[in-house]
């Protein structure tokens, strides 16, 4: 396996622990990605290849990829090692993996999108690729043009690698626009210039320089340029070609003679964007530049077919895809009678739209607009896959949450935009009307006032007011010197302060008035900017001195934020590209984040949730993170139930070096003030408003409003967006029906009729009208049917019975669902097909829509024709209502599912809690890592969350007993100890807390005294006596507690190598026995005595935390642990009765009989097990047995894991692949796992995977 390259090492020798470092993970935690829009300056600056596209930001490379589960493009990368404009992008025609890219600073890429590295560079390009695209005639040629030529052609391996110069395209009279080679014709590419010509090439031809320009311009000096050129897909010869002001031509590049000229409904529509449908001969869609217009047109045709308007905003680029591969669930065709009776049935024809001749098959179009807006658009169903509106497409220089909506954060960028997001959503929700220049900084006006102040480069400073979406004052003090810093007042909302480039800070009224007027020696940045300065200083105002520097960045530090609650926790974001985060009171840095791809500039925190904070960059996006995992000993103390002194605090107290972390912002402060008014046990409140303070956003008011519905709240408390997010079942009809009541004011386009009808039809329809004069009505049917006249033969099939109208139904319903129309939906819910409806959702990823049909369902609004009920029909409502329940059920459990593997974990448990499934909501939480939010929303929910929040409790214990900096500690002893007291039958928990503590003597008989356990001398009397008895258990358990726990290590080790050498035994009868003795003292484990001991049972260890990983479908650590087991065999001296061809069959066994869990790809084979597989594989289900709590089974997810970020990519030392999402670094300080495989690692084996025999702590 790829991971033991890596740490084979530590499996040769037996001192490995001396001198090593802690296991870590980064404490800031990414949740949430605001990616940057498509730039528009640039022509080729989206692509495509397989079930992949890509656009480019200025400075970064977006990858979206096909997740085919959902049938969703799904974001999946961002490559920035540009530090320059981006100019073009190529993929690679004859390999999906690879794709090319040039930028403004000479440079041009290969990058590996599965890999996601770089696998070559060429620097100094003679010139700026303006221009870039794979040669198609050979594998691993890269051509690229500066403005005037000549084309360059990299070949990027081989004997022949280098750059040459192609042999005939050079010396242009005009700059290059853009150039395409041909996809068949071998080596034959076209060149668009500026002066509105093209320019030819075809190896064994004549070169054809600066010809077919458009007529209008020949003989004059004007130029045309062009914007767009497409080979036909289906001709060697046929060239689409754009120009500005011209149009669009059909050419034909062998004849120089142009075959059609199209024409556009109106003279002021300008085109810079085309592409051919590669699945509909003859077919191009264009785009508008002034308004978002999809046309689309056929090259039989001069004018378009079908026009869409998708935005206001004109499309930069269009780029088409053969429509992902639908999930399809079977349907029997009808089959073909050999005769035709008056009661056989027809087989319809395909329907056809309106426009029959020209009709468009399905395909998906990557649409990128002027305002940066990014969309995948469904022709065939014309509507939005996905569209990621208005995203800024420059550096992003500012970010501020707005103070009384924090969940609305403005951005300002270089583009000269002010933009508004839902930081619930994570879209665009308001921008400003552009062409400011670059936008240095802004500031909410405070209150309710909607308004936003901007500080420009050049044109001052001004306010925009959103709601009215236009700017209504300016000031221009500064001149045109560029305007650093905004600032708002929020003490007295008509002042404004704005400093600048010429050294004044000027503090005014918003009406203009100027009030005070300070000069700076220099340009002044404001308060949060340092001076070109790599290191943060902090002063003492009342000292007038510097008392303490930050040294760490490499670079100048561009942001700097405090913390609202924490007063020694302060963020600073610097050019080197990272974000740290220090403790002042020793100038330490906590942590580092290399998650950004450019300087990091604006830095913003959250004002109702403080731990919640916000980075813009260079990189043109905006992150969200929470720092709450740096307070953990505080949250543990909220949950804990302990005193408000040891939550809250004041700042003097606070910043004393040593102190425990404290609240001692205004968010906190005033949570405590209203749980003092509350009367009887404020508890929950306490939780749930602790919680949300904590919590990023994404969810957890969502479950918070569910929770309280679930207890039993009054409807009239919810919230105003309550409807905006996951609905308890019972409101979810409610709402969506007063949703569709306001809607009914919309009035549906009616759409014309077809074209003239073949003579054949022209005879079915006179041999069905004679049918129906005879009486004949299921023969007119069918043959109405025959002729894809639907809802005649509907109309009429009554008059048959009920029971062939129904028959008809169903039939219309399964060829709608073949075909992939929307229009069966009305035919499914007439006959009360509810699951055909359900599951033609589902299969096209449509979850919210099916849990909707599901729901009302179950609310009896679908009608279920019965046409004869043997049993009466109150059975038969009882029957269906069960089956609605259980479809109800599937579709929240596909659609949690969905949410999880996004990286929501808590939308995930919204989906259960909304349908009364708390069990299953409690899982996901845990499943996803959020401890503290089980916890909390346990303990409200009470007994029917009771396993789930006893198991987080034991989880979080484990966390507090291993946190790096001081379990030893009498803080972090006590705060696990009082977890574990919260659970009911807690003994053994307790124990283990005890036998695993590294204090003195008199430090671990305190703690056995909390917990109400013997003392140390006690225990190992009690240890010799349950030996001589024979308990086993008990004498492992009190050997633990003792002053000599290593005792224990012998007994327990030959206790499970004895029953493992029986056949009958099962994991629950070991497990225990195992799991105790995993909590031995880790200095007591190390110890040289204890060798074999120790790799004995690290190998047990392995080996059950293989099947233990087996039961919980952690699919991708099984090998892993397998694999471990097995060197760990091979490489230590130990007696234990495991065999490693008996690993390796095991391990066989499973891979081929759990493959249909575990194909990641559609294409891969499938490999049928062998007799003696199957005999393997059913004997480790014997010793599996079942998970004891439901819904553990499943691999965990946290929160960011499907986040791209653009540090340093690091291989997982388990898989040998790249890591996506946050990583877990083991204790040798370089090898590492992602954080899911070392939560699924932990759960079922706490030793490290480096066999060093050090435990894990990733919780």
């Amino acid at each position: 396996m790829a991971w033991m390259t890596y740490i084979s090492d530590w499996f040769e020798q037996d001192d490995w622990y001396e001198g090593l470092q802690r296991a870590n993970m980064s404490q800031v935690r990414q949740v949430g990605l605001l990616a940057a829009g498509c730039q528009p300056w640039n022509k080729d600056v989206c692509a495509a290849n397989g079930d992949r596209f890509a656009y480019c930001a200025t400075l970064a490379i977006y990858i979206y990829q096909l997740d085919h589960r959902y049938n969703e493009f799904k974001l999946h990368a961002i490559m920035s090692e540009h530090k320059k404009t981006i100019t073009a992008i190529s993929w690679c025609p004859h390999n999906p993996d690879l794709f090319a890219s040039g930028s403004a600073d000479n440079l041009v890429i290969i990058w590996n999108v599965a890999e996601q590295k770089v696998i070559a560079k060429l620097n100094n390009t003679k010139g700026m690729p303006a221009s870039l695209s794979w040669c198609w005639n050979t594998d691993n040629a890269v051509a690229f043009v500066a403005h005037r030529g000549p084309l360059f052609i990299w070949t990027i391996s081989g004997p022949d690698g280098g750059v040459t110069v192609h042999r005939d395209a050079h010396n242009f009279l005009s700059d290059i626009s853009i150039f395409r080679w041909h996809t068949q014709k071998r080596g034959k590419v076209v060149f668009g210039h500026i002066d509105g010509s093209l320019s030819i090439f075809q190896p064994g031809n004549r070169s054809q320089k600066h010809v077919l320009r458009p007529e209008s311009l020949e003989g004059t000096d004007e130029e045309d340029p062009v914007t767009a050129l497409e080979w036909d897909p289906l001709s060697t010869d046929y060239l689409l070609v754009a120009n500005l002001n011209y149009g669009i031509r059909l050419v034909d590049s062998e004849s120089l003679y142009c075959i059609t000229t199209f024409n556009f409904p109106n003279a002021a529509a300008s085109v810079q964007c085309l592409a051919w449908v590669p699945s509909a001969p003859g077919m191009f869609i264009t785009g508008d530049s002034q308004v978002g217009v999809l046309r689309i047109w056929n090259v039989s045709r001069t004018t378009p077919i079908d026009n869409f308007k998708l935005k206001k905003t004109g499309f930069h680029c269009l780029h088409v895809l053969n429509s992902p591969p639908r999930k399809k669930f079977s349907i029997q065709s009808p089959t073909k009678n050999h005769y035709t009776s008056s009661t056989s049935e027809a087989v319809p024809p395909p329907m056809l739209t309106q426009n029959q001749a020209f009709s468009l098959p399905p395909g998906h179009a990557v649409c990128c607009f002027l305002d940066g807006g990014v969309g995948l658009y469904d022709m065939g169903a014309k509507k939005w896959d996905f569209l990621r509106d208005m995203g800024h497409v420059e550096t992003i220089f500012d970010c501020k949450f707005k103070p009384d909506d924090p969940n609305l954060l403005a951005t300002a960028s270089f583009d000269g935009t002010i933009k508004v997001w839902d930081i619930n959503t994570l879209t665009a929700v308001y921008t400003s009307p552009g062409n400011e220049g670059v936008i240095y900084s802004l500031s909410w006006a405070p209150g309710d006032l909607n308004c936003i102040a901007g500080a420009t480069s050049q044109n001052g400073a001004f306010i925009w007011d959103i709601k009215k979406g236009k700017m209504v004052q300016r000031f221009n003090e500064h001149g045109k010197n560029g305007v650093y810093c905004i600032a708002w007042s929020h003490k007295d909302s008509k002042r404004i302060a704005t400093c600048s480039d010429d050294g004044f800070c000027i503090i005014r009224t918003i009406d203009g008035k100027v009030l005070h007027k300070y000069k700076h020696p220099t340009a002044v940045f404001g308060c949060d900017w340092s001076q070109n300065n790599n290191s943060v200083r902090i002063w003492d105002y009342t000292q007038d001195a510097c008392i303490s520097i930050l040294s760490g960045h490499t670079a100048p530090v561009r942001g700097l934020m405090w913390n609202s609650e924490i007063p020694y926790l302060l963020i600073s974001g610097s050019w080197d590209y990272t974000i740290k985060v220090w403790d002042t009171r020793g100038g330490i840095c906590l942590d580092t984040v290399y998650d950004h791809g450019a300087d990091v500039y604006g830095l913003t925190c959250h004002p109702s949730r403080p731990f919640t904070m916000a980075s813009c960059s260079r990189d043109s996006t905006v992150r969200l993170w929470s720092l709450t995992p740096l307070i953990t000993p505080l949250q543990i103390n909220i949950l804990a139930d302990r005193s408000w002194e040891e939550i809250i605090g004041n700042t003097d107290y606070a910043i004393q070096q040593g102190t425990p972390p404290l609240l001692c912002g205004k968010v906190s402060r005033d949570i405590k003030q209203e749980i003092e008014k509350l009367t009887g046990s404020p508890r929950v409140k306490k939780l749930r408003w602790f919680s949300q303070c904590l919590s990023p956003p994404g969810g957890s008011d969502n479950l918070w409003n569910l929770v309280a519905v679930i207890r039993g709240q009054d409807d009239s408390l919810l919230p105003q967006n309550y409807c905006k997010g996951i609905m308890h079942l019972k409101h979810l009809i409610k709402f969506r029906t007063s949703e569709a009541q306001e809607l009914t004011t919309v009035k549906m386009s009616k759409f014309g009729g077809g074209i003239g009808v073949p003579t054949t039809e022209e005879r079915l329809k006179e041999a069905a009208e004679i049918h129906l004069r005879l009486g004949q009505i299921q023969r007119y049917c069918e043959l109405m049917v025959e002729l894809g006249e639907w809802d005649k033969a509907l109309s009429i099939a009554p008059g048959v019975s009920v029971k062939y109208w129904k028959k008809l139904m169903q039939r219309r319903a399964d060829q709608l669902i073949q075909e992939d129309k929307d229009d069966v939906i009305p035919y499914c819910i007439a006959i009360g097909d509810v699951k055909k409806l359900v599951n033609f959702f589902m299969s096209r990823g449509q979850l919210k829509e099916a849990l909707l049909v599901a729901q009302a369902a179950c609310e009896g609004n679908m009608q279920t024709l019965h046409v004869s009920t043997p049993k009466g029909s109150s059975y038969s409502d009882d029957i269906c209502r069960e089956d609605f329940n259980e479809l109800l059920h599937t579709v929240t459990k596909e659609l949690a599912e969905w949410y999880f593997q996004d990286g929501r974990a808590v939308l995930a448990a919204c989906c259960h809690l909304a349908v009364d499934d708390i069990e299953l909501a409690m899982t996901y939480l845990l499943r996803g890592n959020e401890l503290e939010l089980a916890i909390c929303v346990g303990a409200v929910l009470g007994e029917s969350a009771a396993p789930a929040t006893h198991y987080a409790l034991e989880l979080l214990a484990r966390k507090c007993m291993m946190i790096s900096i001081c379990f030893p500690s009498v803080g972090y002893r006590n705060l696990a100890a009082d977890l574990l007291l919260m659970i009911p039958d807690n003994e053994l928990h307790l124990v283990k807390l005890c036998a695993f503590y590294p204090g003195c003597t008199e430090e671990i008989n305190d703690l056995h005294e909390k917990c109400k356990l013997p003392t140390v001398e006690e225990c190992m009397q009690l240890a010799e006596t349950a030996r001589a008895d024979g308990n086993i258990f008990e004498a492992i358990k009190y050997y633990l507690l003792s002053q000599e726990p290593e005792k224990a290590l012998p007994i327990g080790i030959d206790f499970i190598k004895e029953y493992i050498n029986s056949s009958n035994w099962t994991l629950d009868t070991i497990y225990p026995v195992l799991d105790l003795l995993s909590y031995i003292r880790t200095e007591k484990l190390l110890l040289h005595t204890c060798t074999e001991a120790r790799n004995e049972l690290l190998i047990l260890c392995g080996y059950i935390g293989a099947l233990l990983a087996i039961r919980r479908q952690y699919q991708s650590i099984v090998p892993a642990l397998y694999e471990y087991t097995s060197q760990l065999l091979k490489r230590r001296e130990v007696s234990v009765p495991l065999k490693i061809e008996h690993l390796s069959e095991e391990l066989d066994a499973w891979r081929v009989c759990t493959q249909s869990i575990n194909l990641s790809s559609e294409e891969s084979p499938y490999t049928s097990p062998s007799e003696s597989q199957r005999m393997v594989y059913t004997s480790l289900l014997k010793k599996l047995k079942e998970e004891p709590l439901r819904g553990t089974i499943g691999p965990d997810y946290v929160t960011g894991s499907n986040l791209p970020s653009h540090s340093d990519i690091h291989i997982s030392c388990l898989t040998g692949l790249k890591i996506q999402g946050p990583v877990y670094f083991l204790e040798d300080g370089k090898s590492a796992i992602s954080l899911n495989d070392a939560l699924m690692w932990a759960k079922v084996n706490p030793f490290s995977p480096l066999g060093t025999g050090i435990r894990l702590n990733p919780f």
